[in-house]
């Protein structure tokens, strides 16, 4: 798999071990830091100079992340990709991230690694939120006219065909849920248990069957992610 690119994050956390500890993982892997212990020093840095990512903590003295997320949405010239961390987890304080402007959420305490997903990811995500084509090696969907292609070859895709597929493009290189596909494909409406199973088999036989080797990999109890070779 493709080495994922660094980032340039800015870390906004009160306290000082748990930004060591973030900080030094995170490094190691070759993403470049910047710091702020407080949320005003926080929101001026992110307004003055460009990060792929900002990480920050909910509870941050003189103004907390809520508010920060809140001024950062109102004044930054583009959208800012933002992943909060807290010790809360109701679903009301996520909500209330969400509600001014969080993209993702992490509940202490996390593992590292997932933190390091997770901000790949959500970069991932924003990328391709502005681009009209995705390309992930011999893999290319043109998000305007809705088709996809496999080493140059078009994929004779139904319409549900294509909307899996674009979901774990987008999200990869994570996992997505079944619950989340199912979400995404058919909203609130009911549907049969064996709608999902029917449509990915199908999938895999237009994307997968006439190639040399698979894209679309089942992750056995989560749900399924597109397996990309190195070049």
């Amino acid at each position: 798999m493709n080495k994922p690119a660094a980032l340039q994050v800015l870390l906004i956390e009160d306290e000082l071990s748990i930004a060591k500890n973030i900080a030094g993982y995170m490094e190691q892997k070759g993403h470049i830091f910047d710091f702020a212990s407080n949320g005003k020093q926080g929101l001026a840095l992110a307004l003055q100079q460009h990060y792929d990512l900002i990480i920050l903590d909910l509870n941050l003295p003189g103004m907390d992340g809520l508010q920060l997320c809140t001024a950062l949405r109102q004044q930054a010239d583009r959208h800012i990709p933002l992943l909060m961390l807290t010790a809360r987890d109701s679903i009301d304080d996520k909500l209330a991230g969400f509600h001014v402007g969080t993209d993702d959420y992490l509940t202490k305490p996390f593992a590292l690694q997932e933190l390091e997903v997770r901000c790949l990811a959500l970069s991932r995500r924003h990328l391709l939120q502005q681009q009209h084509t995705i390309t992930l090696g011999p893999l290319v969907l043109d998000k305007q006219r809705r088709i996809a292609k496999r080493d140059g070859q078009q994929l004779a895709l139904n319409a549900m065909g294509y909307n899996i597929l674009l979901r774990l493009a987008e999200a990869y290189p994570q996992v997505v849920s079944r619950s989340e596909l199912s979400q995404h494909l058919w909203r609130d409406e009911p549907t049969e248990s064996d709608a999902l199973r029917s449509h990915i088999y199908q999938l895999r036989t237009v994307l997968d069957k006439p190639f040399a080797y698979p894209l679309l990999k089942t992750v056995f109890g989560v749900g399924f992610t597109l397996e990309i070779a190195a070049a």
